[in-house]
């Protein structure tokens, strides 16, 4: 039975003095990465079977304990037994309450997972209209076998092109593009690492902006998940996040009377809860996040979905079972098992907010949509166009998809010193996105 709609919500904001406290734990040894960054690649060279014996107790000292955490009660519903993930976490979107996790501080390498804190990052940055010309030296040093959207020397693109390419087809080729306009990847990097240690998302450390294999490059499913939450704030992130297929520039050729002729192809999201595929149906009322898959990673996946009312995030790292598309099997789950038990089971921790949060009320000229050179809505619609496309049906663009999928209706605003964090009461999905139900359902 699905949770209720009205639950209570605990609040997201802590102390300062709380957050300061909270201690971070060595790191967890981490095997040299493989040589090879191939997003088909399976898993090798990966970090030992078992957890630290202490991680960080960053949201709560439950969370830096290894193995399940859950606060099993009469009605509360058991964990599934078939996850094998080495870490993951199931949290309320909302409230920030952690349902329950297994060795949520657990320091990983994240594959393309750690996007999402690329694009939390640089988004606000750049029109989404902006055009740039890719010189030979943006696509200098991306790592064999990364997975490419197709991006030529010598060609035009807008902004919202590359990051489209970065959420659809994870390209690594998209992500240096964006790092060359943002004063290179050694300068992305280092805003990278400073953004993370502002969301707390401390068990985070970056070495390359794609998530591309690294030698000391990891994070957790608890950072995924806070770096998760921090992105969907943002307007242009969810609309890209959500957007299951689209059109995307192709390189200019010479056209029959000798004219130049630049022709688009399509692009579909990899991420197969929102996309599908033979083996794994649409989830039911998914809208994004972001998977990824290395050599040293394994799969990795953050994902949000929303269901009567209720939203929530779960990441998951690293299954040990060697099937096809395990990582989306395993998120589905754990997602099933979170709609069921939210409003039931008392959470183990917390999602915190940024270092810098303090409670204020929303202020003329603050753009809390993350959405450059925005209208500061918050809310739904898809950027640029100002329309809320259909899963599966085409938009005025040419793309489909969920469209702005989680617009933001209420909240107070919460001042950082380098920005906007909307700290939400309620995150909606539009009703047509609720109604996607997986193929089973409908039967």
């Amino acid at each position: 039975m699905p949770a209720p709609k009205k639950t209570v919500r605990r609040s997201l904001l802590v102390t300062s003095a709380v957050l300061s406290s909270l201690a971070l734990a060595a790191p967890a040894a981490v095997a040299a990465p493989s040589p090879s960054g191939s997003p088909s690649a399976s898993p090798s060279g990966s970090p030992s079977a078992t957890p630290p014996a202490s991680m960080s107790t960053v949201g709560g000292a439950r969370l830096g304990q290894p193995g399940p955490q859950v606060n099993l009660a009469s009605g509360v519903p058991v964990l599934p037994k078939d996850v094998s993930a080495r870490s993951w976490i199931v949290a309320d979107a909302e409230s920030g309450d952690v349902l329950a996790a297994h060795n949520a501080h657990w320091r990983l390498a994240p594959a393309s997972t750690l996007k999402m804190l690329f694009a939390d990052t640089l988004l606000p940055k750049f029109p989404k209209d902006t055009k740039h010309k890719v010189a030979p030296s943006d696509l200098a040093g991306i790592g064999p076998g990364s997975s490419m959207v197709g991006i030529k020397e010598d060609e035009t693109y807008t902004v919202r092109d590359l990051w489209l390419g970065v959420f659809l087809r994870s390209g690594n080729d998209a992500v240096r593009v964006l790092s060359a306009m943002n004063k290179g990847v050694e300068n992305t990097v280092e805003e990278m690492n400073e953004h993370a240690e502002e969301l707390q998302a401390l068990d985070t450390h970056v070495v390359s902006p794609d998530g591309y294999d690294a030698e000391g490059q990891v994070s957790s499913a608890y950072d995924l998940t806070l770096i998760a939450r921090s992105g969907l704030q943002k307007k242009d992130f969810r609309e890209y996040a959500s957007t299951v297929s689209t059109k995307f520039p192709g390189e200019t050729k010479k056209g029959k009377k000798g004219k130049p002729v630049r022709k688009s192809f399509e692009i579909q999201n990899t991420n197969r809860l929102l996309a599908g595929d033979s083996d794994v149906p649409v989830y039911q009322g998914i809208a994004g996040v972001k998977n990824g898959n290395t050599t040293n990673a394994g799969a990795t996946f953050t994902g949000v979905a929303e269901r009567n009312g209720k939203v929530l995030l779960v990441t998951v790292m690293n299954p040990e079972k060697d099937e096809h598309n395990e990582v989306y099997k395993e998120t589905a789950r754990l997602f099933d098992w979170g709609f069921k038990a939210a409003g039931k089971v008392q959470p183990v921790g917390e999602l915190v907010p940024p270092k810098g949060a303090a409670q204020a009320s929303a202020q003329p000229g603050a753009n809390p949509s993350g959405e450059a050179g925005g209208s500061g809505d918050g809310g739904g619609g898809t950027a640029g166009t100002g329309s809320k496309p259909v899963a599966s049906a085409p938009a005025a663009d040419g793309s489909s998809g969920i469209g702005t999928a989680l617009g933001i209706t209420g909240g107070v605003l919460v001042l950082l010193a380098g920005g906007a964090f909307l700290v939400n009461r309620r995150w909606p999905l539009p009703d047509l996105v609720r109604r996607r139900t997986r193929p089973d359902d409908e039967k």
